[in-house]
């Protein structure tokens, strides 16, 4: 039996907390994974108070050294990657390569905002008074809260807490309660590259306790949030009411148009790689498909021959495809939705509403009605949703006819069906012949509609723009 790993909270420098809560590992239910502790709000009260008293001398320090600081967390990272992807695993459920390409993603994203110290931070204008320079530069919100999701639960922190730092904030950080390790390696290995004490704080927890805390209270100048779209907009009326910045990264229910003159092999790729890879459970997953008659019949026999290949089982064993569920209340979920598929009528090509253990196979359904549940609603799980459509522009408008706007796809040969499609579809992010999944991250991420409050984009360099307001500065010379 594997030791459990023990999270700790990060405040004002120290790790703390007794390990009060087990997370279990979702490929061996009877095998505690993590020990965790679980926060109260006077620990939030605490955390953001080393918060506010670090903030100003960390946003005085020169903008390499604080650039020299998260490269340093990278290799830290680096060197600890095997350890840190083996209790990611344990704790969330992924196969083990995807567990490291997961935390390869984090020190991209450490080592991209750490170049940022030697990047320029504002501009220069002439201006119409004679003698009189503008210059504009980005300043620091101060104190900034973060909570974050379980399905990404290193990758996510840091491309939340990477800008901030950079900018020159403090942060306050809950992460998911079922995924408290990841987080907690992201802080040590922050804290050993020398980040001063206070500047970057974890409290794990409830979102009832611990997020509510930090959304509510009147130092936190702006918090960053991923999660579900209910959570999010109850978020938003907090903080909106004392007019704190908000950023909500929400739900997705995301379709691929696969056209008659797309390669059926080549679609099939795609549509099983956004809607199997990392078991369904991505915001940005493929979950519905909208398939014209010509194509239909031989992408169909492409999609469930590949749908056989995802077998899932323990992710560290380097020949899992794909990993359990990560909950049972995920699983729930996903046995929910296909059975009320199939109450509706639906057929299964692949997969069945039932499960081992949590290890659900991938399903694809078919002779499904654009309104129902499994067509319209979030799942995140292993389930794609195959609908019939006549043609290019009904499929398009079904594909728009929905409150979620994350990630869009469309499979095809044709020039002028993939540039119409980019500039008609209600996405904030468009893949034209490749998973709606997988993001590079250096260019802006977010959605539309109810997948995004739609203000800032996350990841690339417009990420700062969230954790930084601008000053306008004349200057006269007589």
């Amino acid at each position: 039996m594997t030791t459990p790993a023990l999270a700790k909270h990060l405040i004002g420098g120290s790790l703390l907390g007794d390990p009060e809560k087990e997370r279990r590992n979702p490929a061996h239910p009877g095998e505690v994974a993590v020990l965790s502790p679980s926060g109260s709000a006077a620990e939030v009260d605490t955390a953001i108070s080393a918060a506010v008293a670090a903030q100003p001398a960390w946003a005085r320090m020169p903008l390499p050294a604080r650039g020299a600081i998260l490269l340093k967390a990278a290799e830290i990272l680096r060197e600890r990657t095997p350890q840190v992807a083996a209790d990611l695993v344990r704790e969330e459920g992924k196969t083990i390569a995807e567990a490291t390409g997961e935390v390869g993603r984090a020190i991209g994203v450490l080592q991209f905002f750490g170049s940022l110290g030697w990047a320029s931070t504002g501009s220069i204008f002439g201006s119409a008074i004679p003698g009189t320079t503008v210059t504009t530069r980005r300043e620091p919100i101060g104190v900034v809260g973060l909570i974050t999701p379980w399905n990404f639960p290193i990758a996510i922190p840091a491309w939340k807490t990477a800008p901030a730092l950079i900018s020159g904030n403090a942060v306050v950080m809950k992460p998911a309660e079922l995924t408290p390790m990841s987080a907690t390696h992201l802080a040590v290995a922050l804290h050993e590259a020398g980040l001063p004490d206070g500047v970057f704080n974890v409290v794990h927890g409830s979102g009832r306790i611990v997020g509510d805390a930090i959304a509510r209270d009147p130092r936190i100048g702006a918090l960053s949030f991923t999660g579900s779209t209910a959570v999010g907009l109850g978020l938003e009326k907090t903080l909106q009411a004392r007019r704190a910045r908000v950023q909500l990264e929400m739900g997705g229910k995301n379709g691929v148009l696969v056209v008659d003159d797309a390669d059926a092999r080549r679609a099939a790729q795609v549509v099983a790689a956004g809607g199997f890879s990392l078991t369904g459970q991505a915001c940005t997953a493929t979950s519905r498909v909208y398939v014209t008659p010509g194509i239909r019949e031989a992408f169909l026999h492409e999609l469930v021959d590949l749908a056989g290949g995802y077998a899932p089982g323990d992710g560290l064993d380097a020949a899992t495809t794909m990993g359990p569920v990560v909950s049972e209340d995920q699983l729930r979920n996903d046995v929910s939705a296909v059975q009320g598929a199939l109450d509706g009528g639906a057929r299964l090509l692949t997969g069945a509403a039932d499960a081992d253990g949590l290890n659900f196979a991938p399903v694809v359904a078919v002779d499904v009605d654009h309104s129902a549940p499994i067509a319209t609603d979030e799942i995140f799980g292993p389930v794609v949703a195959v609908i019939d459509v006549p043609d290019y522009e009904a499929g398009l408008a079904a594909l728009n006819d929905s409150p979620y706007g994350l990630t869009a796809g469309i499979c095809t040969t044709s020039l002028k069906h993939a540039s119409d499609f980019a500039d008609r579809v209600q996405a904030g992010v468009v893949k034209v012949n490749r998973p709606t999944s997988g993001l590079d991250l250096h260019v802006p991420f977010g959605g539309v509609k109810e997948s995004s409050s739609n203000t800032f984009r996350e990841q690339g360099h417009t990420a700062t723009q969230f954790y930084t307001w601008e000053k306008t500065t004349y200057t006269g010379v007589e």
